[in-house]
Protein backbone atom coordinates (compact mmCIF):
# COMPACT_ATOMS: atom_id res chain seq x y z
CA UNK A 1 0.00 0.00 0.00
CA UNK A 2 1.30 3.70 -0.89
CA UNK A 3 2.37 5.48 2.36
CA UNK A 4 1.37 8.39 3.46
CA UNK A 5 -1.65 10.59 2.38
CA UNK A 6 -2.08 11.02 -1.54
CA UNK A 7 0.08 14.62 -2.75
CA UNK A 8 -1.73 15.15 -6.04
CA UNK A 9 -0.45 17.03 -9.23
CA UNK A 10 -2.21 19.57 -9.65
CA UNK A 11 -5.01 19.79 -7.85
CA UNK A 12 -7.45 22.28 -7.85
CA UNK A 13 -7.50 24.94 -5.22
CA UNK A 14 -10.53 26.55 -3.52
CA UNK A 15 -11.71 28.61 -0.50
CA UNK A 16 -14.98 30.51 0.72
CA UNK A 17 -14.96 33.45 -2.18
CA UNK A 18 -15.80 30.10 -4.72
CA UNK A 19 -18.52 28.92 -2.71
CA UNK A 20 -19.85 32.16 -2.28
CA UNK A 21 -19.55 32.61 -6.11
CA UNK A 22 -21.32 29.63 -6.93
CA UNK A 23 -24.02 30.11 -4.42
CA UNK A 24 -24.59 33.67 -5.80
CA UNK A 25 -25.22 32.17 -9.52
CA UNK A 26 -27.37 29.23 -8.70
CA UNK A 27 -29.51 31.73 -6.58
CA UNK A 28 -29.91 33.99 -9.50
CA UNK A 29 -31.97 31.29 -11.54
CA UNK A 30 -28.89 31.71 -14.51
CA UNK A 31 -28.06 27.80 -14.64
CA UNK A 32 -27.60 28.19 -18.41
CA UNK A 33 -24.65 28.77 -20.48
CA UNK A 34 -25.92 32.47 -20.37
CA UNK A 35 -26.32 34.87 -17.65
CA UNK A 36 -24.45 37.80 -15.85
CA UNK A 37 -21.54 35.84 -14.72
CA UNK A 38 -20.61 34.82 -17.98
CA UNK A 39 -20.41 37.84 -18.83
CA UNK A 40 -18.71 39.56 -16.01
CA UNK A 41 -16.25 36.20 -16.74
CA UNK A 42 -15.56 37.31 -20.10
CA UNK A 43 -14.75 41.18 -19.08
CA UNK A 44 -12.65 39.76 -16.34
CA UNK A 45 -10.63 37.99 -18.61
CA UNK A 46 -9.81 41.03 -20.80
CA UNK A 47 -9.31 43.32 -17.87
CA UNK A 48 -6.48 40.72 -16.26
CA UNK A 49 -4.74 39.97 -20.11
CA UNK A 50 -5.35 43.12 -21.96
CA UNK A 51 -7.05 41.33 -24.97
CA UNK A 52 -10.08 43.53 -26.28
CA UNK A 53 -12.30 40.36 -26.80
CA UNK A 54 -12.91 37.41 -25.13
CA UNK A 55 -15.25 33.94 -25.32
CA UNK A 56 -16.07 31.44 -22.51
CA UNK A 57 -16.03 27.97 -23.83
CA UNK A 58 -16.98 24.62 -22.67
CA UNK A 59 -13.23 23.91 -22.77
CA UNK A 60 -9.75 25.41 -24.05
CA UNK A 61 -10.35 22.36 -26.74
CA UNK A 62 -13.50 24.09 -28.23
CA UNK A 63 -11.44 27.17 -28.09
CA UNK A 64 -8.77 25.62 -30.38
CA UNK A 65 -11.43 24.83 -32.84
CA UNK A 66 -12.96 27.99 -33.09
CA UNK A 67 -9.93 29.95 -33.12
CA UNK A 68 -9.09 27.77 -36.47
CA UNK A 69 -11.97 28.15 -38.11
CA UNK A 70 -11.45 31.57 -37.06
CA UNK A 71 -8.95 32.27 -38.80
CA UNK A 72 -10.08 30.51 -42.48
CA UNK A 73 -8.26 27.23 -41.71
CA UNK A 74 -10.02 24.90 -43.99
CA UNK A 75 -10.12 20.67 -45.12
CA UNK A 76 -6.84 20.16 -47.42
CA UNK A 77 -4.35 22.96 -45.19
CA UNK A 78 -1.25 22.39 -43.35
CA UNK A 79 -0.84 24.02 -40.04
CA UNK A 80 2.23 23.86 -37.84
CA UNK A 81 2.03 22.55 -34.43
CA UNK A 82 5.35 22.14 -31.89
CA UNK A 83 5.51 18.14 -31.25
CA UNK A 84 5.58 19.13 -27.19
CA UNK A 85 2.23 19.44 -26.43
CA UNK A 86 -0.99 18.05 -24.84
CA UNK A 87 -3.04 16.04 -27.97
CA UNK A 88 -5.56 18.51 -27.63
CA UNK A 89 -3.53 21.62 -29.97
CA UNK A 90 -2.81 18.73 -32.35
CA UNK A 91 -6.34 17.20 -32.60
CA UNK A 92 -8.11 20.64 -32.98
CA UNK A 93 -6.46 20.97 -36.60
CA UNK A 94 -7.96 17.39 -37.27
CA UNK A 95 -11.77 19.34 -36.23
CA UNK A 96 -11.44 21.49 -39.11
CA UNK A 97 -10.31 19.10 -42.15
CA UNK A 98 -6.40 20.22 -41.85
CA UNK A 99 -2.94 18.27 -41.82
CA UNK A 100 -1.06 19.13 -38.69
CA UNK A 101 2.76 19.45 -39.51
CA UNK A 102 5.29 18.59 -36.06
CA UNK A 103 8.19 20.73 -35.50
CA UNK A 104 11.05 20.23 -32.57
CA UNK A 105 11.36 22.97 -29.40
CA UNK A 106 13.41 25.27 -28.41
CA UNK A 107 15.93 24.58 -24.95
CA UNK A 108 15.00 27.82 -23.15
CA UNK A 109 10.95 27.36 -23.23
CA UNK A 110 9.97 23.89 -24.47
CA UNK A 111 8.45 26.26 -27.20
CA UNK A 112 8.16 25.91 -30.44
CA UNK A 113 11.57 25.96 -31.88
CA UNK A 114 11.88 29.48 -34.31
CA UNK A 115 15.10 28.20 -36.51
CA UNK A 116 13.09 25.25 -37.47
CA UNK A 117 10.09 27.36 -38.09
CA UNK A 118 11.61 29.53 -40.43
CA UNK A 119 13.16 26.53 -41.83
CA UNK A 120 10.13 25.31 -42.89
CA UNK A 121 8.18 27.74 -43.89
CA UNK A 122 10.96 28.73 -46.45
CA UNK A 123 10.77 25.56 -47.75
CA UNK A 124 7.18 25.48 -48.30
CA UNK A 125 7.72 28.95 -49.86
CA UNK A 126 10.06 27.45 -52.05
CA UNK A 127 7.69 24.92 -53.31
CA UNK A 128 4.59 27.24 -53.76
CA UNK A 129 3.26 25.59 -50.28
CA UNK A 130 1.55 28.42 -47.95
CA UNK A 131 1.11 26.91 -44.57
CA UNK A 132 -2.76 27.87 -42.85
CA UNK A 133 -1.82 28.73 -39.54
CA UNK A 134 1.16 28.48 -36.44
CA UNK A 135 0.09 27.21 -33.32
CA UNK A 136 2.93 27.53 -30.92
CA UNK A 137 2.46 26.36 -27.28
CA UNK A 138 3.36 28.21 -23.68
CA UNK A 139 4.36 24.78 -22.12
CA UNK A 140 4.17 24.23 -18.54
CA UNK A 141 3.09 28.08 -17.86
CA UNK A 142 6.25 28.97 -20.08
CA UNK A 143 6.25 31.78 -23.12
CA UNK A 144 7.49 30.29 -26.37
CA UNK A 145 10.20 32.77 -27.95
CA UNK A 146 7.90 35.52 -29.32
CA UNK A 147 10.02 37.82 -30.24
CA UNK A 148 11.32 35.56 -33.06
CA UNK A 149 7.87 33.38 -34.25
CA UNK A 150 5.87 36.47 -34.71
CA UNK A 151 7.79 38.59 -37.41
CA UNK A 152 8.55 35.41 -38.98
CA UNK A 153 4.94 34.27 -39.32
CA UNK A 154 4.48 37.77 -40.78
CA UNK A 155 6.98 37.56 -42.82
CA UNK A 156 5.06 34.33 -44.74
CA UNK A 157 1.62 36.00 -44.10
CA UNK A 158 0.79 33.07 -41.68
CA UNK A 159 -1.89 33.70 -39.11
CA UNK A 160 -0.89 32.85 -35.24
CA UNK A 161 -3.14 31.14 -32.76
CA UNK A 162 -1.66 30.98 -29.92
CA UNK A 163 -2.27 27.64 -27.04
CA UNK A 164 -1.57 29.12 -23.50
CA UNK A 165 -4.33 26.51 -22.13
CA UNK A 166 -1.09 26.07 -19.42
CA UNK A 167 -0.23 29.34 -19.16
CA UNK A 168 -3.08 32.29 -17.98
CA UNK A 169 -1.21 34.83 -15.88
CA UNK A 170 2.47 34.37 -17.98
CA UNK A 171 4.03 37.23 -19.62
CA UNK A 172 6.17 37.79 -22.26
CA UNK A 173 8.00 41.16 -22.13
CA UNK A 174 4.60 43.90 -21.40
CA UNK A 175 2.45 41.28 -22.77
CA UNK A 176 -0.02 38.42 -21.15
CA UNK A 177 0.70 35.43 -22.35
CA UNK A 178 -2.55 34.38 -24.83
CA UNK A 179 -2.51 37.82 -26.41
CA UNK A 180 0.47 37.67 -28.91
CA UNK A 181 -1.48 36.62 -32.01
CA UNK A 182 -4.37 36.81 -33.92
CA UNK A 183 -6.21 35.30 -30.96
CA UNK A 184 -5.45 32.66 -28.30
CA UNK A 185 -6.47 30.33 -26.05
CA UNK A 186 -6.67 28.95 -22.17
CA UNK A 187 -7.84 26.28 -20.63
CA UNK A 188 -9.66 26.18 -17.13
CA UNK A 189 -9.78 22.69 -16.84
CA UNK A 190 -9.16 21.01 -13.48
CA UNK A 191 -6.02 20.41 -12.98
CA UNK A 192 -5.12 23.68 -14.54
CA UNK A 193 -3.53 26.82 -12.63
CA UNK A 194 -7.12 28.11 -12.25
CA UNK A 195 -10.17 26.24 -12.75
CA UNK A 196 -13.81 26.08 -14.14
CA UNK A 197 -13.87 22.40 -13.43
CA UNK A 198 -14.14 22.41 -16.99
CA UNK A 199 -13.90 24.92 -19.80
CA UNK A 200 -11.82 27.44 -21.65
CA UNK A 201 -11.35 30.64 -23.09
CA UNK A 202 -11.44 32.24 -26.80
CA UNK A 203 -9.27 35.93 -26.50
CA UNK A 204 -8.92 38.27 -29.41
CA UNK A 205 -8.22 41.63 -30.49
CA UNK A 206 -10.29 40.69 -33.70
CA UNK A 207 -13.97 41.51 -32.85
CA UNK A 208 -15.34 40.10 -35.92
CA UNK A 209 -13.83 36.91 -35.08
CA UNK A 210 -14.78 36.42 -31.84
CA UNK A 211 -18.42 36.88 -32.60
CA UNK A 212 -18.06 34.55 -35.30
CA UNK A 213 -16.79 32.26 -33.04
CA UNK A 214 -19.60 33.38 -30.53
CA UNK A 215 -21.99 32.69 -32.94
CA UNK A 216 -20.87 29.20 -33.99
CA UNK A 217 -20.56 28.06 -30.31
CA UNK A 218 -24.09 28.63 -29.65
CA UNK A 219 -25.34 26.29 -32.68
CA UNK A 220 -24.86 28.87 -35.65
CA UNK A 221 -28.53 29.64 -34.74
CA UNK A 222 -30.12 32.40 -37.25
CA UNK A 223 -31.91 35.19 -35.74
CA UNK A 224 -35.74 33.55 -36.49
CA UNK A 225 -38.38 32.57 -33.91
CA UNK A 226 -38.03 28.80 -34.56
CA UNK A 227 -33.99 27.17 -35.25
CA UNK A 228 -32.58 27.82 -38.26
CA UNK A 229 -29.25 27.03 -39.49
CA UNK A 230 -27.27 27.99 -42.23
CA UNK A 231 -24.20 26.42 -41.65
CA UNK A 232 -22.60 23.90 -39.03
CA UNK A 233 -22.91 25.28 -35.23
CA UNK A 234 -21.13 23.74 -32.20
CA UNK A 235 -22.79 23.36 -28.55
CA UNK A 236 -19.31 25.02 -26.69
CA UNK A 237 -20.64 27.38 -24.16
CA UNK A 238 -19.58 27.71 -21.38
CA UNK A 239 -22.55 27.32 -18.30
CA UNK A 240 -23.56 30.70 -15.67
CA UNK A 241 -22.57 28.50 -12.77
CA UNK A 242 -19.12 27.49 -14.12
CA UNK A 243 -18.36 30.77 -15.13
CA UNK A 244 -19.11 31.96 -11.47
CA UNK A 245 -16.37 29.80 -10.69
CA UNK A 246 -14.00 30.91 -12.76
CA UNK A 247 -14.64 34.82 -11.52
CA UNK A 248 -13.93 33.86 -8.52
CA UNK A 249 -10.89 31.92 -9.01
CA UNK A 250 -9.47 34.49 -11.16
CA UNK A 251 -9.57 37.05 -8.73
CA UNK A 252 -7.47 34.47 -6.95
CA UNK A 253 -4.81 33.74 -9.46
CA UNK A 254 -2.50 36.37 -8.02
CA UNK A 255 -1.68 34.45 -4.67
CA UNK A 256 -1.99 31.10 -6.62
CA UNK A 257 0.98 32.15 -8.83
CA UNK A 258 3.20 33.47 -6.21
CA UNK A 259 2.49 30.10 -4.04
CA UNK A 260 2.77 28.11 -7.01
CA UNK A 261 5.88 29.81 -7.84
CA UNK A 262 7.42 29.37 -3.96
CA UNK A 263 6.61 25.50 -4.31
CA UNK A 264 8.98 25.82 -7.29
CA UNK A 265 11.20 27.90 -5.57
CA UNK A 266 11.50 24.97 -2.24
CA UNK A 267 12.21 22.54 -5.15
CA UNK A 268 15.02 24.32 -6.51
CA UNK A 269 16.87 25.48 -3.17
CA UNK A 270 15.90 21.44 -2.04
CA UNK A 271 17.39 19.43 -5.37
CA UNK A 272 20.14 21.51 -5.41
CA UNK A 273 23.42 19.95 -6.09
CA UNK A 274 22.15 16.81 -7.49
CA UNK A 275 24.22 15.91 -10.38
CA UNK A 276 22.66 15.15 -13.23
CA UNK A 277 19.36 17.49 -11.91
CA UNK A 278 17.79 20.34 -13.35
CA UNK A 279 14.68 22.24 -11.96
CA UNK A 280 13.40 23.97 -14.81
CA UNK A 281 14.04 28.20 -15.08
CA UNK A 282 11.68 30.47 -17.05
CA UNK A 283 13.05 32.07 -20.75
CA UNK A 284 15.17 34.72 -20.91
CA UNK A 285 12.31 36.20 -22.95
CA UNK A 286 9.29 36.11 -20.32
CA UNK A 287 8.15 35.21 -16.90
CA UNK A 288 5.88 31.37 -16.25
CA UNK A 289 3.31 31.27 -14.28
CA UNK A 290 4.74 28.00 -12.75
CA UNK A 291 1.91 25.67 -13.05
CA UNK A 292 3.59 22.36 -12.84
CA UNK A 293 7.36 22.44 -11.97
CA UNK A 294 9.74 20.40 -13.99
CA UNK A 295 12.67 18.62 -13.57
CA UNK A 296 15.02 16.95 -16.06
CA UNK A 297 17.98 14.11 -15.35
CA UNK A 298 20.88 14.22 -18.02
CA UNK A 299 20.49 10.62 -19.17
CA UNK A 300 23.94 10.41 -19.71
CA UNK A 301 24.85 10.86 -16.12
CA UNK A 302 21.32 9.45 -14.80
CA UNK A 303 20.18 7.22 -17.53
CA UNK A 304 16.24 5.98 -16.31
CA UNK A 305 16.22 8.15 -13.59
CA UNK A 306 12.56 9.74 -14.32
CA UNK A 307 10.83 6.40 -14.33
CA UNK A 308 12.71 5.51 -10.99
CA UNK A 309 11.78 8.46 -8.95
CA UNK A 310 7.96 8.08 -10.40
CA UNK A 311 7.68 4.63 -9.16
CA UNK A 312 9.11 5.49 -5.97
CA UNK A 313 7.19 8.49 -5.60
CA UNK A 314 4.30 6.39 -6.42
CA UNK A 315 5.06 4.16 -3.34
CA UNK A 316 5.08 7.03 -1.26
CA UNK A 317 1.42 7.82 -2.12
CA UNK A 318 2.76 10.67 -4.40
CA UNK A 319 1.72 11.98 -8.03
CA UNK A 320 3.94 12.76 -10.46
CA UNK A 321 3.76 12.69 -14.41
CA UNK A 322 6.26 12.49 -17.71
CA UNK A 323 6.30 15.29 -19.60
CA UNK A 324 4.09 15.64 -22.84
CA UNK A 325 4.89 12.65 -24.99
CA UNK A 326 5.92 13.87 -27.96
CA UNK A 327 3.08 13.99 -31.25
CA UNK A 328 5.61 12.44 -33.84
CA UNK A 329 5.84 9.60 -31.07
CA UNK A 330 1.99 9.05 -30.68
CA UNK A 331 0.52 6.25 -32.81
CA UNK A 332 -2.80 8.56 -34.11
CA UNK A 333 0.22 10.79 -35.69
CA UNK A 334 2.98 8.14 -36.87
CA UNK A 335 2.40 8.93 -40.09
CA UNK A 336 2.54 12.60 -40.03
CA UNK A 337 5.77 14.99 -41.25
CA UNK A 338 7.97 15.80 -38.31
CA UNK A 339 10.90 18.05 -38.48
CA UNK A 340 13.70 16.61 -35.99
CA UNK A 341 16.71 18.77 -33.91
CA UNK A 342 15.90 15.79 -30.94
CA UNK A 343 15.12 18.37 -28.08
CA UNK A 344 11.52 16.97 -27.33
CA UNK A 345 12.56 13.18 -28.02
CA UNK A 346 14.92 13.76 -25.30
CA UNK A 347 12.74 16.06 -22.98
CA UNK A 348 10.35 13.23 -23.02
CA UNK A 349 13.51 10.86 -21.70
CA UNK A 350 14.50 13.30 -19.37
CA UNK A 351 11.30 15.08 -17.49
CA UNK A 352 9.31 14.99 -14.38
CA UNK A 353 6.97 16.93 -13.42
CA UNK A 354 6.42 17.26 -9.78
CA UNK A 355 3.29 18.11 -7.49
CA UNK A 356 2.29 21.86 -7.94
CA UNK A 357 -0.79 22.80 -6.53
CA UNK A 358 -0.98 25.95 -4.67
CA UNK A 359 -3.08 24.00 -2.40
CA UNK A 360 0.15 22.25 -0.72
CA UNK A 361 2.08 22.65 1.98
CA UNK A 362 5.75 23.02 3.17
CA UNK A 363 5.53 19.63 4.55
CA UNK A 364 4.03 18.24 1.71
CA UNK A 365 6.79 19.87 -0.42
CA UNK A 366 9.73 18.50 1.40
CA UNK A 367 8.24 15.02 1.50
CA UNK A 368 7.91 15.14 -2.21
CA UNK A 369 11.76 16.49 -2.25
CA UNK A 370 13.10 13.59 -0.16
CA UNK A 371 11.46 10.82 -1.75
CA UNK A 372 13.56 12.44 -4.86
CA UNK A 373 16.76 11.99 -3.17
CA UNK A 374 15.99 8.76 -1.77
CA UNK A 375 15.29 7.90 -5.46
CA UNK A 376 18.64 8.83 -6.83
CA UNK A 377 20.45 7.45 -3.57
Amino acid sequence: MPEGHPVLLSQAHMSNLEVEALQRAVNSGWVAPLGPEIDGFEADICTFTGANHALALSSGTAALHLGLLGLGVKPGDEVIVPTLTFGATAFAVTYVGATPIFIDVDTSSWGMDADLLEQVLVERDRNGRQVAAIIPVDLFGRPANYDRILPIAARFGVAVLVDSAESLGATHGDHSAGTMGQAGVYSFNGNKIMTTSGGGMLVSNNDELIGKARFRSTQSREPFPWYEHEEIGYNYRLSNILAALGRAQLERLPEMITRRKQIQSFYRDALVGIEGLNVTQDPPWGTGNAWLTTITLDRDLRSGAPTLIRESLQLHNIESRPIWKPMHQQPVFANHQMHHTGVADRLFEEGLCLPSGAGLTDSDIARVADAVKEALR
